[in-house]
Protein backbone atom coordinates (compact mmCIF):
# COMPACT_ATOMS: atom_id res chain seq x y z
CA UNK A 1 0.00 0.00 0.00
CA UNK A 2 1.50 3.31 -1.04
CA UNK A 3 1.47 6.62 1.02
CA UNK A 4 -1.17 8.49 -0.53
CA UNK A 5 -3.90 5.33 -0.33
CA UNK A 6 -3.00 5.20 3.16
CA UNK A 7 -4.36 8.71 4.25
CA UNK A 8 -8.50 9.27 4.25
CA UNK A 9 -10.47 12.27 3.62
CA UNK A 10 -10.18 12.92 7.77
CA UNK A 11 -6.13 13.42 7.70
CA UNK A 12 -6.45 15.16 4.12
CA UNK A 13 -8.47 17.29 6.46
CA UNK A 14 -6.32 17.75 9.11
CA UNK A 15 -3.26 18.00 6.53
CA UNK A 16 -5.14 21.17 4.85
CA UNK A 17 -5.71 23.10 8.44
CA UNK A 18 -2.01 22.35 9.87
CA UNK A 19 -0.41 22.76 6.48
CA UNK A 20 -1.81 26.42 6.75
CA UNK A 21 -2.04 26.86 10.48
CA UNK A 22 1.12 24.48 12.54
CA UNK A 23 0.53 25.91 15.65
CA UNK A 24 -3.24 25.56 15.73
CA UNK A 25 -4.21 23.65 18.98
CA UNK A 26 -5.12 20.09 18.59
CA UNK A 27 -8.50 20.73 20.38
CA UNK A 28 -9.20 23.39 17.44
CA UNK A 29 -8.21 20.65 14.84
CA UNK A 30 -10.61 18.15 16.73
CA UNK A 31 -13.56 20.79 17.19
CA UNK A 32 -13.35 21.55 13.34
CA UNK A 33 -13.34 17.87 11.80
CA UNK A 34 -15.35 16.49 14.18
CA UNK A 35 -13.60 14.44 16.56
CA UNK A 36 -11.56 13.96 19.02
CA UNK A 37 -8.48 15.53 20.45
CA UNK A 38 -7.20 11.73 21.01
CA UNK A 39 -8.01 10.80 17.05
CA UNK A 40 -6.42 14.05 15.95
CA UNK A 41 -2.94 13.27 17.90
CA UNK A 42 -3.08 9.96 16.67
CA UNK A 43 -3.43 10.81 13.35
CA UNK A 44 -1.02 13.43 13.07
CA UNK A 45 1.45 11.12 14.81
CA UNK A 46 1.22 8.15 11.68
CA UNK A 47 1.22 10.63 9.28
CA UNK A 48 4.48 11.47 11.25
CA UNK A 49 5.72 8.26 10.92
CA UNK A 50 4.74 7.83 7.62
CA UNK A 51 6.95 10.77 6.47
CA UNK A 52 3.98 12.80 4.66
CA UNK A 53 3.97 15.10 7.56
CA UNK A 54 7.92 16.10 7.40
CA UNK A 55 8.36 18.84 9.90
CA UNK A 56 7.55 21.00 12.38
CA UNK A 57 8.50 25.00 13.35
CA UNK A 58 8.18 28.27 12.69
CA UNK A 59 8.72 30.15 9.75
CA UNK A 60 11.22 32.92 9.67
CA UNK A 61 11.35 36.08 7.93
CA UNK A 62 14.78 36.55 6.80
CA UNK A 63 14.68 40.03 6.17
CA UNK A 64 13.83 40.61 9.53
CA UNK A 65 17.04 39.23 10.60
CA UNK A 66 18.92 41.03 8.35
CA UNK A 67 18.97 38.40 5.02
CA UNK A 68 17.96 40.80 3.14
CA UNK A 69 18.75 39.30 -0.33
CA UNK A 70 17.26 35.76 -1.30
CA UNK A 71 19.74 33.98 -3.96
CA UNK A 72 19.99 31.16 -6.40
CA UNK A 73 22.69 29.73 -7.73
CA UNK A 74 23.15 27.17 -10.18
CA UNK A 75 26.70 25.17 -10.02
CA UNK A 76 28.17 22.65 -12.37
CA UNK A 77 30.61 19.79 -11.22
CA UNK A 78 32.99 18.19 -12.84
CA UNK A 79 31.06 14.84 -12.40
CA UNK A 80 27.84 14.21 -11.63
CA UNK A 81 29.04 11.75 -9.05
CA UNK A 82 30.77 14.50 -6.66
CA UNK A 83 27.45 15.57 -5.70
CA UNK A 84 27.33 13.95 -2.03
CA UNK A 85 30.63 15.28 -1.32
CA UNK A 86 29.89 18.87 -2.90
CA UNK A 87 26.68 18.64 -0.56
CA UNK A 88 29.04 17.72 2.62
CA UNK A 89 30.87 21.20 2.24
CA UNK A 90 27.95 23.15 1.19
CA UNK A 91 25.81 21.80 4.76
CA UNK A 92 29.18 24.05 6.62
CA UNK A 93 27.47 27.19 4.87
CA UNK A 94 24.54 28.72 7.16
CA UNK A 95 23.35 30.80 4.35
CA UNK A 96 22.62 27.55 2.43
CA UNK A 97 19.03 26.79 3.14
CA UNK A 98 18.12 24.70 -0.10
CA UNK A 99 20.51 22.39 -2.51
CA UNK A 100 18.82 20.62 -5.57
CA UNK A 101 20.54 17.56 -8.20
CA UNK A 102 18.82 18.71 -11.16
CA UNK A 103 18.87 18.46 -14.89
CA UNK A 104 19.20 20.99 -16.96
CA UNK A 105 21.99 23.15 -17.30
CA UNK A 106 23.47 23.10 -14.16
CA UNK A 107 24.12 19.79 -12.00
CA UNK A 108 22.92 21.28 -8.98
CA UNK A 109 20.58 24.12 -7.98
CA UNK A 110 21.29 26.29 -4.41
CA UNK A 111 19.44 28.94 -2.56
CA UNK A 112 20.78 31.25 0.10
CA UNK A 113 20.15 34.42 1.89
CA UNK A 114 22.96 36.67 2.04
CA UNK A 115 23.28 40.37 3.92
CA UNK A 116 23.96 41.99 0.72
CA UNK A 117 26.07 41.92 -2.71
CA UNK A 118 29.28 41.77 -0.99
CA UNK A 119 28.23 39.14 1.28
CA UNK A 120 27.10 37.05 -1.48
CA UNK A 121 30.34 37.73 -3.51
CA UNK A 122 32.43 36.65 -0.45
CA UNK A 123 30.66 33.61 -0.22
CA UNK A 124 31.25 32.49 -3.66
CA UNK A 125 34.73 33.71 -4.31
CA UNK A 126 35.94 32.32 -1.17
CA UNK A 127 33.37 29.35 -0.12
CA UNK A 128 31.15 27.76 -3.01
CA UNK A 129 33.56 28.48 -5.87
CA UNK A 130 36.50 26.86 -3.80
CA UNK A 131 34.31 23.73 -2.94
CA UNK A 132 36.81 20.68 -4.97
CA UNK A 133 34.65 19.68 -7.86
CA UNK A 134 32.58 22.96 -8.84
CA UNK A 135 33.62 24.57 -11.94
CA UNK A 136 31.28 27.33 -12.63
CA UNK A 137 28.13 28.79 -11.11
CA UNK A 138 25.45 31.59 -12.46
CA UNK A 139 23.89 33.71 -9.77
CA UNK A 140 20.17 34.72 -10.01
CA UNK A 141 19.08 37.04 -7.79
CA UNK A 142 15.44 36.88 -6.29
CA UNK A 143 13.65 40.53 -6.82
CA UNK A 144 10.47 39.40 -5.04
CA UNK A 145 8.66 36.48 -3.51
CA UNK A 146 5.25 36.47 -5.13
CA UNK A 147 4.26 33.26 -4.59
CA UNK A 148 4.62 31.29 -1.37
CA UNK A 149 2.20 28.35 -1.17
CA UNK A 150 2.10 24.90 -0.20
CA UNK A 151 1.49 22.06 -2.75
CA UNK A 152 -2.66 20.95 -2.95
CA UNK A 153 -3.67 17.92 -1.77
CA UNK A 154 -4.35 15.56 -4.04
CA UNK A 155 -7.81 14.24 -3.35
Amino acid sequence: MDKLSSIDKLDRKILSIVMHNARIPSKDIALECGVSRAAIHQRIQRMIELGIITGSGYSVNPKLLGYSTCTYIGVNLERGAMYRDVVQELEKIPEVIECHFTTGPYTMFIKLFVRDNEHLMELLNNKIQMIPGVTGTETLISLDNSIQRHIPLVQ
